[in-house]
C-alpha cells in the first residue's frame, strides 16, 4: 500500500521536471512524507495490538505471540519504507539512479552480513534478524537523504518549505487511490 501510495511522487515529480518546475519537485516530496507518515501513523494500532487482534479472531496463540513480536519489529521498517519509496522515486525522476544502485549494493552487502552476524554469531535469534533488517533498511534512507539535502539535487532541492503543507487533499486522494489500485493489482 505505502508503495502505490509513493508512485503518486513518481507522477507528480515526473510533471514538475517536464514543465521546468524543478521546485515543485522538492515539494511534492515534502508532501508525500508528510502523507505516507501520517498514514504510518494510522496503521500503528494494529501493528501495536497484532497479537491481541490474532487471538481476538482464533489464531494459536503461540504464532500470534511470534507475529505480534514481529510486528512490532516491523514499525521502523514501515517507517523507512515511508522515506525510501518517496526519496526512490524522486531521485528516478531526475535519473539519478546511480545513487539508489550504490545504496542498493550496500544494502544487499548489510541484508548478507547482518543477519549471520546477529542470528548465527550472536544468537539473538528473531531479535537479531529484526534488528538487521531494520538496519539495512535504515542505511540507503540516510544514504538517500544526505545526498539529497547536501547537493546532490541542487535544481529540485531548495530545502524544507511552508508551502508542502498546502493543496495536502487533492495529494492525498491521489495518494490513496495509487495505493489502493497497486493493492488491488496484486490480489
Amino acid at each position: 500500500m505505502q508503495l502505490g501510495m509513493a508512485s503518486t511522487l513518481e507522477t507528480l515529480c515526473g510533471q514538475s521536471y517536464g514543465a521546468k518546475q524543478y521546485h515543485m519537485m522538492g515539494i511534492s516530496l515534502q508532501r508525500s512524507w508528510i502523507i505516507l507518515t501520517g498514514c504510518a501513523v494510522l496503521m500503528l494500532p494494529i501493528l501495536i495490538f497484532t497479537e491481541p487482534l490474532l487471538v481476538s479472531i482464533g489464531q494459536d496463540p503461540l504464532i500470534s505471540a511470534v507475529a505480534g513480536t514481529i510486528s512490532l519489529w516491523y514499525i521502523p521498517v514501515m517507517f523507512a519504507n515511508v522515506f525510501s519509496f518517496t526519496l526512490q522515486m524522486y531521485l528516478q525522476a531526475q535519473s539519478k539512479n546511480m545513487v539508489i544502485t550504490y545504496l542498493a549494493f550496500v544494502t544487499l552487502g548489510l541484508h548478507v552480513f547482518l543477519p549471520w552476524l546477529f542470528t548465527v554469531r550472536l544468537h539473538l535469534g528473531l531479535a537479531g534478524a529484526m534488528t538487521s533488517m531494520v538496519i539495512a533498511m535504515w542505511i540507503p534512507v540516510f544514504g538517500q537523504l544526505i545526498f539529497v539535502f547536501f547537493g546532490g539535487c541542487p535544481l529540485t532541492w531548495t530545502g524544507f518549505s511552508f508551502t508542502a503543507l498546502t493543496d495536502l487533499v487533492p495529494i492525498l486522494k491521489l495518494s490513496l487511490s495509487s495505493g489502493v489500485m497497486l493493492w488491488y493489482e496484486q490480489t
